[in-house]
């Protein structure tokens, strides 16, 4: 059940300008604003949700106002690595690696297998004004392309092909995401959540 004490807005408990502008559409009826994380904990989290929480309860230090803090991790988990690259998604490639260099990894990696199914995963921490603490998952299963494909999106996405698609999520596009993604479908939990 929602914290009643709080108001209709929700700080992000992330520097990614990309994951703002998501969850600015995912959460209609919210306002979402970026919350500053400097000095944040690493993500030293062995788990998504651990380190959705981590963001959340530090975010919440950071936060004077009655907002829900919204602390999120997500990644990509491949079949054929051992659920690779994980909760280091964003540093699969080294501690500054770029989306691409992570992309060209992840490529060299499955040169030569064919199990080539996979999964994004998003855990979502919610604290509220009075500590209250909720959870959200999403999940989006499909597999990865032999090559890149498409300009939209960011991460993974032009190498990630959504279950009952044939093309990757950077070719579905940013209205397909809104609506199909992993951090979508967390989205539609949270809002569940948010209004029991």
């Amino acid at each position: 059940m929602s914290d009643p004490v709080c108001s209709r807005e929700i700080a992000l408990a992330s520097g990614n300008a990309h994951k703002l502008l998501e969850w600015q559409e995912l959460l209609p009826g919210w306002s979402v604003i970026g919350l500053d994380m400097g000095g944040a904990p690493p993500e030293s989290g062995h788990t998504f949700l651990e380190n959705a929480l981590a963001k959340a309860r530090h975010g919440a230090t950071l936060q004077a106002t009655r907002t829900w803090v919204l602390g999120e991790d997500s990644g990509l988990l491949v079949r054929a690595l051992e659920g690779a690259p994980g909760v280091r998604s964003a540093r699969y490639a080294g501690p500054h690696a770029s989306d691409a260099d992570n992309v060209a990894l992840l490529l060299e990696s499955l040169a030569e297998e064919r199990d080539r199914r996979a999964h994004f995963r998003c855990e979502v921490g919610l604290i509220s004004f009075t500590g209250q603490e909720l959870h959200a998952i999403g999940i989006m299963h499909g597999r990865i392309s032999a090559a890149r494909a498409g300009e939209s999106g960011f991460g993974y996405d032009p190498v990630f092909i959504p279950e009952g698609e044939d093309r990757s999520v950077a070719q579905l596009g940013p209205e397909w995401k809104v609506a199909n993604s992993h951090r979508a479908r967390a989205a539609t939990s949270v809002l569940n959540l948010l209004v029991e």
